[in-house]
């Protein structure tokens, strides 16, 4: 396919034109910025999982701001309620009736920062508006904008008094990413940066909404042939057997794995997906889906490394 119809390839562009913007402003490594706006053209949602001061909140409010899109942050805490990331209604009393008052999930780019922080409670109210994309409440269902994108942080070091996410919640989130510490010449960078501005602060948006839900609607048709959707299986079926595995990914993790691979392929310009578009998302889609016998994000790593290398990669 040319990429050409529909206006395709200059969204396409665009897109490398917001990830060129990002990196201008924040220090980030191009295959995990690659993975995140994979992320945002398969219609997922992204956990940051590292330790403070390595830029998870700055790629958030880079992204947003390479976009025309809506912004909002939830900080969370241990009293934060659901009411106040959903909001609720208030009595309007000139008018004699309750009037719905938006949180702040209502928001198409929203960053939910330290989510581990928030109570199980708390961290429930965003499951539906992640998988549904709307917000229940008083018996009414209200849609949220499109297109709706969580990035979530949490800090892996610092166990007290949080909640860890349980597996059907880390199911929700299409991926899952270590940003890393930077090399010697990338932290140079930061501080020539942040030496008179912020970088943050030039940002221009380079890519409408509508483009967005254009690119999203692409990707649902870059083709994936039959060899790749069993490679996609051999790889699942070959955690549920790991015996460093309790458990393994499931069928929902090859609908998220084969939806990032077709969003990479449509980021790299092919309207088809190739084995190393299925190579470069596994470890992103399928880390915080396995759960080892040690509970140690590293050993899913190392298990997702031994599969990749140990599974036929088809040849047609």
């Amino acid at each position: 396919m040319s990429l050409s119809r529909n206006g395709t390839s200059d969204r396409v562009a665009s897109v490398q034109q917001v990830m060129t913007r990002i990196r201008e402003a924040v220090v980030i490594a191009p295959d995990r910025l690659e993975l995140i706006m994979a992320a945002l053209l398969a219609g997922g949602h992204v956990l940051l999982e590292d330790v403070p001061g390595l830029g998870k909140t700055m790629v958030a409010r880079a992204l947003a701001g390479s976009l025309h899109a809506s912004f909002k942050r939830i900080q969370c805490t241990p009293d934060l309620l659901p009411g106040d990331i959903t909001g609720g209604a208030i009595y309007n009393q000139r008018e004699g009736k309750f009037d719905f008052i938006p949180g702040p999930i209502f928001a198409s780019i929203v960053l939910v920062d330290e989510i581990n922080r928030a109570s199980p409670r708390t961290q429930s109210s965003l499951l539906e508006a992640m998988a549904e994309g709307q917000v229940s409440s008083d018996g009414f269902t209200h849609p949220l904008p499109r297109p709706f994108f969580i990035i979530a942080t949490q800090n892996p070091v610092e166990m007290a008094g949080t909640f860890p996410l349980p597996e059907a919640q880390l199911d929700r989130f299409l991926i899952s990413l270590n940003l890393g510490y930077p090399n010697f010449d990338d932290e140079v960078m930061i501080l020539e940066r942040e030496e008179h501005h912020n970088p943050l602060a030039g940002l221009q948006p380079a890519l409408e909404l509508a483009d967005i839900e254009q690119l999203q609607q692409q990707v649902r048709q870059v083709n994936v042939i039959r060899s790749l959707k069993e490679y996609i299986v051999q790889l699942n079926t070959a955690t549920r057997a790991h015996p460093e595995c309790v458990l393994g990914i499931s069928p929902r993790g090859g609908v998220a794995l084969q939806r990032c691979a077709q969003a990479l392929a449509l980021i790299r310009g092919r309207d088809y997906v190739i084995p190393d578009d299925i190579k470069a998302a596994f470890a992103a889609v399928g880390t915080h889906r396995l759960l080892t016998r040690d509970r140690q994000p590293d050993t899913a790593r190392e298990v997702i490394r031994s599969l990749l290398h140990s599974t036929r990669v088809p040849l047609e």
